[in-house]
């Protein structure tokens, strides 16, 4: 099957989700009942030649003729002409169309759009549950005539053995009798249909018309005036559940070694529902929640990677858990605690998502790449845990925009930022314990004390609100990330009243 271009694919399965096929006299419209000359005899592109067109859109893509055509009935008109979408067709499909003595019944359009969706359908026909019924449901007897028809075009048909009168083989792909012979000879009086392997007759078919064109010709004029109800209606469905199909299939459907490998990749250090995914791989998993697990599962749920192509996009996405698989065993080798051994996982991956994020939406990302810049993440996630000291400042200098910044840049200015920060938290523990301030130590209730501590962590919740912890919480925030003495004298000052306030209280109570 050839295969079809990656750039403008996946803008075709939109646009042909919501086309309706050309009628004839929609091919023929008067491009006068909606275009006018112009009052100021201005020359444009629809005043140009149907031939002067034709050479110019020779140079569109599939999806801008689509798009052209939608226009207006002139463009419309030039836009649906055979000699273009013959060219297009040919280069999609690897088959040549030929309209030389009316040949190819159906327009180059129609047929195009035709087999378009068929090849979509079938080359994931390994995802798609939906079009496996329509195919297997009647086995051991042969689908649907409809299917049949169609089914002859591919080579290779992951189909078992069918049977099919003789009248049926003729009548659907034009094979005389000839042809097939020793089947005639082998078959018993108490058969109906003769045994055929797909591939049989693919070749049976090539050997009859002479040529792989002359074969896709005979199936479409054969398809001239039937419905095409079921095709689209299943194409449309393939094209709104695509990504999800094939993450689900990616996912669930791996060697055993492989599938038990992933699931423990997939879940390796990371905060998810044991409830839900203990139904890992059976009918009632939540696929979506799995998918929300990881960003670029995310990404891929939603069809953002390589520009939408969804082999592409999950071939990223494997090579990505390859690579979390090489860092997870590089992690667990070191001699490091539990705690960072999460945090430089789950850092490094940000990191890496991040860095790549971009390039995801655009290309395939090899495993080598991922791996390469994962390597640089790790030195930098550790040149941060080095900085802070300790876990509980890790965790909070996560927050500070320097911290991103360093990791997706290397700059060591960010990193002298994050160093600042921590030194600034330590002059603060410092001062608290001089000796000229044991007394205000001693008489500090411990939630304010307790913030002051070198090894304590600032968080986001307690900057919001008007109680002294709050009030506190702030103005070291504001001196910690802005190291202005300002702030830091605030904040002295406002402790010893606390602390005098604290002894006050205390002299009144004794009294």
């Amino acid at each position: 099957m050839a295969d079809l271009s990656t750039t403008w694919e996946c803008e075709l399965l939109e646009q042909f989700s919501c086309l309706t096929a050309a009628t004839e006299e929609e091919l023929h419209l008067n491009a006068s009942d909606t275009t006018s000359e112009s009052s100021d005899n201005t020359t444009g592109v629809l005043h140009l030649s149907d031939e002067v067109l034709l050479v110019i859109l020779r140079n569109l893509d599939p999806v801008s003729l689509l798009r052209l055509g939608s226009t207006c009935s002139l463009l419309f008109r030039v836009c649906s002409c055979n000699s273009l979408w013959t060219t297009h067709f040919q280069d999609s499909f690897g088959v040549s169309l030929s309209y030389t003595h009316a040949r190819c019944p159906v327009t180059a359009k129609t047929a195009f759009r035709l087999v378009f969706m068929w090849r979509s359908l079938f080359r994931n026909i390994h995802c798609n549950r939906a079009f496996q019924e329509k195919l297997f449901v009647e086995i051991p007897l042969a689908p649907h005539k409809y299917w049949v028809q169609w089914l002859v075009l591919e080579e290779i048909v992951p189909l078992p053995s069918v049977r099919l009168p003789c009248s049926d083989v003729e009548k659907l792909w034009g094979i005389t009798t000839d042809l097939f012979q020793d089947k005639l000879q082998e078959k018993t009086e108490d058969c109906d249909g003769l045994k055929f392997e797909w591939r049989e007759l693919y070749h049976l078919a090539l050997k009859h018309h002479g040529s792989v064109s002359l074969v896709f010709q005979h199936v479409l004029s054969q398809h001239q005036n039937k419905e095409h109800a079921e095709l689209e209606s299943m194409y449309h469905q393939y094209v709104q559940c695509r990504f999800q199909w094939l993450f689900t299939y990616w996912l669930f459907r791996q060697p055993t070694p492989y599938n038990k490998q992933l699931r423990s990749i997939f879940l390796q250090w990371k905060k998810h529902s044991k409830r839900k995914v203990a139904t890992w791989g059976e009918t009632l998993c939540d696929v979506r929640y799995l998918a929300s697990l990881h960003p670029i599962t995310k990404d891929y749920w939603r069809g953002r990677l390589a520009r939408g192509n969804e082999s592409m996009g999950i071939q990223t996405v494997a090579n990505y858990f390859s690579m979390c698989k090489s860092l997870m065993a590089w992690i667990l080798g070191r001699d490091w605690g539990r705690l960072k051994r999460r945090k430089v996982y789950e850092d490094t991956l940000e990191g890496v998502y991040l860095l790549l994020r971009r390039d995801m939406q655009e290309t395939l990302i090899e495993h080598e790449h991922f791996w390469q810049v994962a390597k640089v993440q790790m030195t930098r996630v550790c040149a941060l845990e080095e900085t802070a000291a300790n876990y509980v400042n890790w965790k909070m200098i996560e927050t500070l925009p320097y911290y991103k910044l360093y990791l997706l840049s290397g700059n060591s200015v960010y990193l002298d930022h994050v160093q600042g920060f921590l030194r600034r938290k330590r002059i603060i523990r410092d001062w608290i314990y001089l000796e000229e301030n044991v007394w205000a130590r001693q008489l500090l209730p411990e939630s304010l004390y307790t913030l002051l501590e070198f090894d304590t962590k600032i968080s986001q919740e307690s900057l919001h609100g008007d109680s002294v912890v709050s009030q506190l919480s702030r103005l070291m925030w504001l001196y910690l990330n802005s190291g202005q003495e300002l702030y830091l004298e605030a904040l002295k000052g406002m402790v010893l009243q606390c602390a005098q306030l604290c002894l006050d209280h205390l002299g009144t109570l004794q009294a």
